[in-house]
């Protein structure tokens, strides 16, 4: 069953990907805000979650921040990571980079190795401000389901003017400071084929990665509940022939 985060801090949870992973919402506690519907996203559809569409406001997010990490230090068990996830897409809040400035001036203070990440769908990084917040985080990590437009409106339902080339050239600006994160999954939704695990799917998504030259890619499958309830898990024998494929054109990839 999909649900949302009811906490501006929640967490630590065993992340797959980023180990013992502190979460940061900056999204409502009550309702969804994101600029992708995706199918297999697990706080479930946008419109299923309207409610009030209000932010978390920058000193409550400090001040739980500061009080979690805090009492987690002392007690000997800081997170590998901070994270930042959540009801929605965390770069559509207006005081994105104070709250990474923030941020990184607690975790300097309280615990200096934990990393902090952002898990983004990459639709924000037009703006000068959200780019520069997420060159000073340590995991830039911004979605690439597909290298078809189309595709991407199946798997994604972005709203906007969203393309894939517009995309990839503002991931480019990135200059190799970022994680490309791709899901992989096929089945059906609302009677439509999904399958972005093709030969014509992972070549030329492929040679977008090797466009954008980020210095890692993740690619993962479905782990949690979705949205929609006839998507296929891809195999993890398949998700590491993908990784090679990765790894062979001179890019670290892991699968999970």
């Amino acid at each position: 069953m999909t649900s949302l985060y009811d906490n501006i801090i929640f967490g630590p949870v065993h992340s797959r990907r980023l180990g013992l992973s502190l979460g940061v919402n900056l999204l409502p506690l009550e309702s969804k805000l994101c600029s992708f519907d995706c199918i297999y996203c697990e706080c479930g559809w946008n419109a299923d979650h309207p409610g009030r569409r209000r932010f978390n406001a920058r000193e409550d997010v400090r001040r739980m921040l500061a009080e979690t990490l805090d009492r987690m230090c002392a007690a000997g068990t800081p997170p590998d990571v901070i994270t930042f996830a959540g009801n929605g897409e965390p770069t559509l809040h207006p005081d994105f980079e104070a709250i990474i400035d923030d941020t990184l001036a607690l975790r300097d203070r309280h615990c200096p190795t934990v990393k902090v990440s952002v898990l983004s769908n990459a639709t924000q990084i037009g703006r000068e401000d959200v780019r520069r917040a997420l060159l000073r985080v340590d995991n830039n990590l911004l979605k690439l389901d597909s290298a078809f437009d189309e595709t991407v409106r199946l798997i994604n339902n972005p709203a906007g003017d969203y393309t894939v080339a517009r995309t990839v050239e503002l991931m480019k600006l990135f200059e190799g400071r970022l994680i490309v994160q791709t899901m992989f999954l096929r089945g059906t939704c609302n009677g439509r084929r999904v399958d972005n695990t093709t030969e014509r799917e992972v070549a030329a998504w492929i040679d977008l990665v090797r466009q954008i030259a980020p210095h890692q890619v993740m690619v993962y499958s479905l782990d949690r509940d979705t949205p929609c309830r006839t998507l296929e898990k891809v195999g993890k024998e398949e998700l590491q022939a993908i990784a090679r494929r990765v790894k062979a054109a001179g890019i670290p990839c892991t699968a999970a």
